[in-house]
């Protein structure tokens, strides 16, 4: 494990199991059998995904033995509490993962050591960011962030897959791009990539890459998202990293969309999207089918494009991962816009939604990109004042990020508004 051989360990932890078996029913047993549910639940995470059955098996397991041996409050204990919200919530059941990382927290917060609590604070904001509630999401982002100790949490990614520093930069990137701050995002991913990177440890580089690459998605950097998807299914696919190695075919995909090769873009995500479905991961599908939908609307396949839009917020409502749902929105006004027979009052309806959406979840960012799309209709409408009145506060208000994408293109679109 500390080598990131996923594929070996897994193999000496279940030959480990099976010599258990000839072995008397004994303390001393159970806790190496604990020891050994954790480790390799910890291994197929990696290897197999956080949702897949073999991981939930070992964690129920592990869960168990964990009452019998008396560990509760341990490392160990831990460990499993992170599994059970990991393959929970990355299985799409985001209203269980939520209460997961609410008492993972309150158990953390007893505890003397300072990793459990940054881990609760982490997975809490990860948690809150999809269910759609920003503002509380990087309350708890900043504050897992403010915990980290590279001396002292040196040995995390060992007890939760990943370092845990890594993992609260990056969750802090995307709580700080969805409340208006897109410069502190970007330096909160430098921050993880450089940091993984020093460290060495496999797991953790694709994790970040991941989430660095889904914040190079909402600063819409075309470059940087190809680069981190790359460099991401490198290094899963040289590990075994089916989990990953799916997330960053997806970031592929899109950035080839992007960059006017839409068909191949379409089928690398369609590839990442089943590969990921077979690791059980689903918690990202809403998200991941509007990359899809903005590729399929380059390559002009507008009804399959809205289909997926549908998909995904289908997916939502059920999922509770409602943290996309004004960019889904905005995204269906964009393409019935772009209709060959548009309809103008049904993509105002859809922009309108989406600004709704975006100021009740607390998304600065994504309430930009909703406000200058709505003022866009409204200037080809002739309605100047209105789409300025709205446009110009807004603009306003951020601070920063003005070299961004959204930015951008707001500031061009007032400019043409005086």
């Amino acid at each position: 494990m500390a080598k990131s051989a996923v594929r070996e360990a897994i193999a000496q932890l279940r030959r480990g199991l099976s010599l258990l078996d000839g072995l008397p029913e004994t303390r001393e047993r159970k806790q190496q059998e604990l020891d050994i549910h954790v480790t390799l639940s910890t291994a197929l995470m990696a290897g197999k995904g956080y949702a897949d059955r073999e991981v939930a098996a070992a964690l129920e397991r592990a869960n168990r033995l964990v009452i019998e041996t008396g560990a509760v409050g341990t490392p160990l204990h831990f460990s499993v509490l992170y599994g059970l919200w990991a393959s929970n919530f990355i299985g799409g059941a985001i209203v269980a993962g939520l209460e997961h990382a609410t008492n993972f927290l309150s158990s953390a917060q007893s505890q003397p050591a300072s990793g459990p609590l940054l881990m609760g604070h982490r997975i809490l904001a990860h948690s809150l960011i999809y269910s759609g509630d920003h503002r509380a999401a990087l309350e708890h982002a900043e504050t897992a962030a403010s915990l980290y100790r590279l001396e002292e949490h040196r040995d995390s990614a060992f007890h939760y897959g990943q370092d845990i520093g890594v993992s609260a930069f990056v969750v802090l990137s995307w709580a700080l791009w969805h409340r208006g701050y897109p410069d502190r995002s970007a330096r909160a991913v430098d921050r993880a990539l450089a940091l993984s990177r020093q460290l060495g440890h496999a797991p953790t580089l694709a994790h970040a890459l991941s989430f660095a690459g889904g914040a190079a998605v909402f600063a819409h950097d075309v470059a940087t998202v190809y680069a981190h998807g790359n460099d991401c299914v490198a290094i899963a696919s040289e590990h075994g990293f089916a989990h990953w190695e799916a997330l960053g075919r997806i970031l592929q995909g899109w950035a080839e969309a992007q960059k006017g090769e839409a068909t191949a873009g379409i089928a690398l995500i369609r590839d990442g999207l089943a590969a990921a479905e077979a690791t059980g991961t689903r918690s990202s599908k809403p998200f991941y089918l509007a990359l899809l939908a903005e590729a399929l609307a380059l390559a002009g396949k507008m009804q399959e494009a809205l289909a997926a839009l549908d998909d995904a917020l289908a997916t939502a409502a059920v999922s509770g991962a409602r943290g996309w749902d004004a960019e889904i929105h905005r995204l269906r006004g964009e393409l019935t816009a772009r209709l060959p027979r548009p309809d103008p009052a049904k993509a105002e309806d859809s922009f309108r939604t989406a600004l709704a959406i975006a100021r009740e979840q607390g998304t600065r960012g994504y309430e930009l990109r909703a406000a200058t799309s709505l003022a866009r209709l409204w200037r080809e409408q002739g309605r100047q004042d209105e789409a300025r009145d709205l446009l110009t506060p807004l603009y306003a208000s951020f601070t920063e990020g003005f070299d961004t994408a959204d930015l951008k293109d707001a500031k061009r679109l007032l400019d043409e508004l005086t």
